[in-house]
C-alpha cells in the first residue's frame, strides 16, 4: 500500500454557457480581458448583419422620401396660391368688348393710404387702363372717403391731370357719401363734380395729431430718459415737452403743406369757388352747400352721369381690388414659401 500522500485531482474546467455576458457577482474573479470579452460575445451571423444594414438603409431612404414629398408639398400649395393670384385676381380689364362705347367706373373708397385698396397705385393704375381703353366714352371716379394721405392724394391729382391732357377724354367724380380732404383733393383734379344733396363734401385743411404724457408722468413719478444725437431728434416726441421752437416748425410745415391744397383745388375748380373766407378754413359741408359755394358743380348720381352726362350708360368697374386669392396669398404664401425653403435644404442635406 502506498502511503505517499497524492495531489487532488483538479476538476475540469467547465466553459460558461454562450448567452452569459458578464460574471455573476458572487464570484470573485477577475474581470475579463478585451479580448476574452470580445470572444465569450455571439457572433451575429452574416445574413443577420446583412439584414440590419438593408433595414437601416431602407429607413434612411424612407426619410428622404418623406423630406421630398413634405417639400413637394408645400411647393404645390405656392404655386397654386401663385396661380390663383395670376387667374383670379381682378386686373380692371373690363367684362365687356372693348370696342363697345361704355362708362369706365374706379371707386376710390375708404382712407386714402398706400397700404389700403385706395392708394395712390391702385387708383393710378385703373385710370391708365380705363383711359387707353378705345371703348371707354368717359372715366368717372366713385368717391366715398375721409380722406387721408396728402402724398397718396397729390400723386392721383398729378397723373389725373396727365392721363386728361393726353386722351382727351372728360372725367367726373360722384360723390356718395363723403368726399373730405385728401378725397376732395383727388376729385378737385376732375371737369365735374355731382353729389348727392346729403353728401359730406370739403375739409380743406391739413392736420398733425398726437398726445403729451409729460404732466402724466410727472403725477406718476416717471423720468423719461431720451438721449439724441442731434437738438431736434426728439421732436413730437409724446413723453417730452413741447418747445415752442417745435411748435413753430410744425406749424409751417402745415401751413405750407395746406396753401399745396388750396392751389390744387384753385386750380382744379377756378371760377366755379365762391368767394368765402370759411372755403379753406376746414370746414365740411353737405352736398347742396358745396353747390353753392362751389365746391361741387350738381346734384347726380353714377347710372345719371353715364346716361345723361357721358351718353354711354353701360358701366364697366375698372377698380384694382384685392380678392380672395390675393389675401390669402399675402397672409399664408410667405409662410408656405419659407416652409418649402427649410424642406428643399433639409432634404439636400441628407446624405
Amino acid at each position: 500500500m502506498n502511503n505517499e500522500e497524492q495531489p487532488p485531482a483538479s476538476p475540469e474546467p467547465t466553459s460558461p454557457p454562450a448567452t452569459e455576458w458578464r460574471t455573476t457577482a458572487s464570484t470573485p474573479a477577475a474581470a475579463p480581458t478585451a479580448t476574452a470579452a470580445a470572444a465569450a460575445r455571439p457572433e451575429v451571423p452574416g445574413w443577420e448583419r446583412d439584414t440590419l444594414e438593408k433595414l437601416m438603409f431602407a429607413t434612411l431612404e424612407e426619410q428622404r422620401q418623406q423630406r421630398r414629398w413634405r417639400a413637394f408639398i408645400r411647393i404645390a400649395w405656392l404655386a397654386f396660391f401663385v396661380f390663383l393670384i395670376w387667374t383670379l385676381a381682378y386686373r380692371g380689364t373690363p367684362s365687356t368688348d372693348k370696342a363697345l362705347p361704355h362708362t369706365a367706373l374706379i371707386e376710390v373708397k375708404g382712407e386714402i393710404d398706400s397700404d389700403g385698396e385706395a392708394s395712390a397705385e391702385a387708383i393710378v393704375a385703373a385710370m391708365k387702363a380705363a383711359f387707353e381703353d378705345a371703348g371707354a366714352q368717359g372715366v368717372v371716379l366713385l368717391i366715398n372717403s375721409p380722406g387721408g394721405s396728402p402724398v397718396q392724394a397729390g400723386i392721383v391729382n398729378d397723373e389725373l391731370r396727365r392721363l386728361k391732357a393726353k386722351y382727351k377724354k372728360p372725367v367726373y367724380a360722384v360723390v356718395e357719401e363723403s368726399c373730405a380732404s385728401a378725397a376732395y383733393y383727388i376729385a378737385a383734379g376732375t371737369d365735374s363734380i355731382y353729389v348727392d344733396k346729403a353728401s359730406i363734401v370739403g375739409s380743406i385743411g391739413v392736420l398733425m395729431d398726437g398726445f403729451g404724457f409729460v404732466g402724466l408722468m410727472d403725477k406718476l413719478g416717471v423720468e423719461r430718459r431720451l438721449m439724441t444725437a442731434g437738438e431736434n431728434k426728439g421732436f413730437l416726441d409724446p413723453f417730452s415737452p413741447q418747445t415752442p421752437t417745435h411748435r413753430e416748425h410744425a406749424q409751417t410745415m402745415l401751413n405750407q403743406i395746406h396753401q399745396q391744397f388750396i392751389s390744387v383745388v384753385k386750380a382744379g375748380r377756378g371760377k366755379k369757388l365762391k368767394d368765402s373766407p370759411e372755403l379753406f378754413s376746414g370746414l365740411f359741408w353737405t352736398g347742396q352747400q358745396a353747390v353753392e359755394l362751389g365746391l361741387a358743380d350738381h346734384l347726380g348720381n353714377v347710372d345719371y352721369v353715364a346716361r345723361e352726362v357721358i351718353k354711354a350708360e353701360e358701366v364697366v368697374d375698372y377698380t384694382r381690388r384685392a380678392n380672395v386669392a390675393e389675401k390669402l396669398a399675402k397672409r399664408f404664401g410667405a409662410s408656405v414659401g419659407e416652409g418649402a425653403v427649410r424642406a428643399l435644404r433639409a432634404t439636400s442635406n441628407v446624405r
